[in-house]
C-alpha cells in the first residue's frame, strides 16, 4: 500500500532538519532554494515534493539546489566544454520530478547565489551556470537579470513549417480542441493562441490540458492572447497563462514566455518584431531574439528576481 502525502510529509521533512533555505520568486513563479557548496545535500524527489507542498511544507512551484557543477555527472560533462560554469542549478518540479531548466528559476538562482555571498556579480556583469538544459549565461541588469536561454527549435518542424500547427489541445472551458505549435526551449512547450482575454480567463487549468500528439517527455501548455495592436513601438505584446508539467498552473513561466513569443512571431509572419513583452499573472517579462553562434537564433529572457524569506527547517 502506498503511503499518502499526509503520512509521508512529516518524516520526509524531518530528515532535512537543520537545512537552511530561502524562498524566492520571479514574477510570481516561486521556488525553495538551498545552497549546497559542498555537494552533501542530495535532495530526492519525495523530499523536494514535501518542501514544495503548499499546505504541509514551505510551498513552491519547484526546488532549486545551488551546487558546484563538479559534484553532478551532468555538471562535470558541461565543465569539459565550459569550465567557467562553476555553479549548477539542480532543479526539481513541485512533484519532485527533475526538469531540464526554468527561465524564471535561473534568474532567482543567480540572485540567490548573490544573496548568499557565493558569487560577486556587479551590475552589467555576467555569470555562466550549468543546467540540465545546457549552459546558460546570465547578465545582471539594473532592474533584474537577463538570461541567454540558448537556441529555440520546433519540436515537430515539418508540421510547423507546412501547416503552422502540429497538435490539438483540449482544455476545460474551451468548447472545442484548439490548434497549437510545439516549441523546445531546452524543455518542451505547446502554445495555443486564443482570440480574446475573456477566452483566456475562462480557460480552467485545474487539470492538465490534453495535447495530441504530446511530445515524448510531456509538455508545458501556454494559452496566449495577442495584444491589439500586436506591435507598439516596435515591441510585440501578448498575455499568457500556463499549465506546467508536474506543477499545474503557475503565476509565470520563463521558458513558456519564450515559447509563446516564438509561436506568435511565427504566426504573425516575417514582419513580426524581435522584441516582446509577455504579460503573465505574476507580472511582465521581456523576450528578445538575437543571432547566436553557429547561425542559430537565440532567445533572451529578462525580468526581476526576489528573495522574500530565509530560514532553517526544524
Amino acid at each position: 500500500m502506498n503511503a499518502t502525502p499526509a503520512e509521508t510529509t512529516g518524516p520526509v521533512l524531518h530528515t532535512l532538519s537543520g537545512l537552511r533555505f530561502s524562498k524566492g520568486h520571479g514574477t510570481g513563479n516561486d521556488f525553495v532554494l538551498v545552497a549546497d557548496p559542498e555537494g552533501i545535500h542530495a535532495i530526492g524527489a519525495d523530499q523536494a515534493a514535501a518542501l514544495c507542498d503548499r499546505h504541509r511544507g514551505i510551498g513552491a512551484d519547484g526546488l532549486i539546489r545551488a551546487v558546484p557543477s563538479r559534484f553532478l555527472p551532468e555538471g562535470r560533462e558541461l565543465l569539459t566544454e565550459t569550465p567557467d560554469a562553476e555553479w549548477f542549478m539542480d532543479y526539481r518540479n513541485a512533484d519532485g520530478s527533475l526538469s531540464e531548466m526554468c527561465g524564471n528559476g535561473v534568474r532567482v538562482f543567480v540572485h540567490f547565489l548573490r544573496s548568499e555571498g557565493l558569487i560577486d556579480l556587479s551590475d552589467g556583469g555576467s555569470l555562466t551556470i550549468g543546467t540540465r538544459g545546457g549552459v546558460k549565461t546570465v547578465v545582471r541588469t539594473g532592474n533584474g537579470y537577463a538570461v541567454d536561454m540558448g537556441p529555440w527549435e520546433f519540436i515537430f518542424p515539418g508540421e510547423a513549417s507546412a501547416k503552422a500547427m502540429d497538435s490539438l489541445v483540449t482544455a476545460e472551458g474551451l468548447e472545442v480542441p484548439r490548434p497549437a505549435l510545439s516549441v523546445s526551449m531546452g524543455n518542451p512547450h505547446t502554445v495555443v493562441a486564443l482570440a480574446e482575454l475573456g477566452e483566456l480567463e475562462g480557460t480552467r487549468l485545474f487539470t492538465a490540458p490534453k495535447v495530441d500528439p504530446v511530445p515524448v517527455n510531456g509538455t508545458n501548455v501556454e494559452f496566449v492572447v495577442p495584444a491589439e495592436p500586436l506591435v507598439n513601438g516596435g515591441v510585440g505584446s501578448v498575455t499568457m497563462r500556463v499549465h506546467e508539467r508536474g506543477v499545474g498552473e503557475t503565476q509565470s513561466c520563463g521558458t513558456g514566455a519564450c515559447a509563446a513569443a516564438v509561436a506568435i512571431r511565427h504566426w504573425a509572419g516575417p514582419e513580426a518584431p524581435d522584441a516582446w513583452r509577455v504579460h503573465v499573472p505574476g507580472g511582465v517579462v521581456g523576450v528578445k531574439f538575437f543571432a547566436g553562434p553557429a547561425g542559430h537564433e537565440h532567445v533572451e529572457l529578462s525580468g526581476p528576481a526576489v528573495i522574500v524569506a530565509s530560514g532553517t527547517l526544524s
